[in-house]
């Protein structure tokens, strides 16, 4: 009896220390995959496991905590659940953390359970493998490594086959050269240079017929010549590299990020800018690496990574230290859409005054490729754009066009207002289309609005 009693609780023991060691595998209790997804859908606006971002790495921080605070788990609970209260409480470490990171408000999670708490906590101090992935150019390596024998073989008899044919051809022509010579006798020798000769003779039968289309050539060269002239200054499709690669594809395509959130003038001023760096860092302070599913065909994580350390030598901010060194490096733009200074352009007017007007204007003309944005009319579909283009002319006539053909909302609050008196003379004045009024009609087309 006393045996058997024995080696029951060394076996209680054993289990218990295997329990044990299990709970501190896998982050006492915690489940380190359901904490992936809450740490991403949580906390990843602010921290990185291994690298500052706004706060602290989190890898480990379990045992950092216990080490520098001399605080546990329990801790961890009250400063994620309220962080705000842990501190006003008068906690020593939790104020010391406050300081240390510039007195960055942390955001408070009442809504995390103890268990998800524990979860994230799991997923801090022991963190899943990432998948490996296969990529698709890995995928084609294998598969061209597997073929390769094959196509290596192909290969050679494709190069001896054009090699033969090559020679083949090269004999073929040095035959046909000897009997050239062979077959030239004198009088045919003597009728080549006949032949020659008579060309002053055939220009004096035919002068007429050779001044006429001298005169034809010269007139489609000066057409030529004047069309020319009249496309300097026209750069559809110029699209420049920039000293740092910025896809409007990424930003307001995949990320629906609005134009004027960037380009804030373009709706109240006169020029829609180029936006300050700071802009930028709005959102890059804690997008410090792309993560996005989107890749423009050759270029990889490692380029986009690249960019965004660009914006930070740019502004001049330290990510480690989550704080601006103040030694900025100004970036040099290249300038794409430029207007001469002979011409003058107003934004709001467009985007705030004509903007429903042009994007029904624009839809009525292109049923098969609608915008719902006016920049849209002007600067092409930006949200499919790497690489932003020039993506219509630009000339004067393209304007007037558009001015011609673009109706004018008669009914809303402003234009029924201020063309009170002019309503039914314009209606009367442009009948066209039932009485629709376009731009044209309402000084659209006045020298004076576009020049000084």
């Amino acid at each position: 009896m006393i045996s058997w009693r024995k080696h029951y609780k060394q076996t209680l023991i054993a289990i218990g220390l295997l329990l044990s060691t299990s709970a501190s595998i896998y982050g006492q209790d915690g489940d380190p995959k359901n904490g992936e997804k809450l740490f991403k859908a949580n906390c990843t606006a602010c921290h990185a496991l291994d690298k500052q971002v706004i706060g602290p790495p989190l890898k480990g921080v379990v045992d950092r905590v216990k080490t520098e605070g001399g605080v546990g788990k329990d801790w961890l609970h009250k400063w994620i659940k309220d962080n705000k209260a842990l501190r006003a409480s008068g906690d020593k470490y939790a104020n010391e953390i406050f300081e240390k990171y510039n007195k960055t408000e942390m955001l408070v999670f009442p809504n995390l359970s103890e268990k998800d708490i524990d979860d994230i906590l799991a997923y801090t101090t022991n963190p899943p493998a990432p998948e490996e992935k296969k990529t698709p150019e890995a995928t084609a390596g294998t598969e061209a490594n597997a073929a390769s024998p094959a196509d290596k073989t192909t290969t050679n008899i494709v190069i001896i086959s054009l090699l033969a044919i090559a020679g083949l051809l090269v004999w073929i022509l040095i035959k046909l050269r000897q009997l050239v010579k062979l077959g030239q006798s004198e009088d045919l020798a003597g009728l080549n240079e006949t032949r020659v000769k008579s060309f002053s003779e055939i220009y004096q039968k035919y002068h007429l017929i050779g001044k006429g289309l001298i005169a034809i050539l010269a007139l489609l060269a000066t057409y030529g010549i004047w069309n020319w002239i009249m496309w300097i200054g026209v750069y559809k499709g110029y699209k420049p590299d920039q000293p740092i690669y910025f896809s409007h594809k990424i930003h307001a395509g995949e990320n629906k990020i609005d134009c004027q959130l960037c380009h804030s003038s373009a709706k109240y001023g006169k020029v829609s800018e180029i936006p300050s760096m700071n802009v930028c860092m709005n959102c890059h302070r804690t997008i410090s690496e792309y993560n996005g599913k989107y890749m423009e065909p050759g270029k990889d994580k490692a380029f986009y990574d690249e960019q965004i350390q660009k914006i930070y030598a740019a502004t001049g901010w330290d990510p480690q230290k989550a704080q601006y060194t103040g030694k900025t490096q100004p970036v040099e733009w290249t300038r794409i859409h430029n207007m001469p200074d002979f011409v003058y352009f107003n934004h709001s007017q467009h985007v705030v005054a004509g903007e429903q007007a042009i994007i029904n204007s624009f839809n009525k003309k292109n049923p098969n490729n609608k915008i719902d944005v006016v920049c849209k009319a002007c600067h092409g579909k930006i949200d499919t754009m790497n690489v932003v283009q020039m993506a219509n002319d630009f000339t004067m006539g393209w304007c007037i066009e558009c001015h011609r053909t673009t109706e004018v909302d008669m009914n809303n609050g402003y234009n029924k207002e201020y063309f009170k008196n002019l309503h039914d003379k314009l209606k009367k004045q442009y009948p066209k289309d039932g009485g629709k009024i376009t731009v044209d009609a309402i000084g659209g087309l006045e020298c004076g609005k576009c020049h000084y």
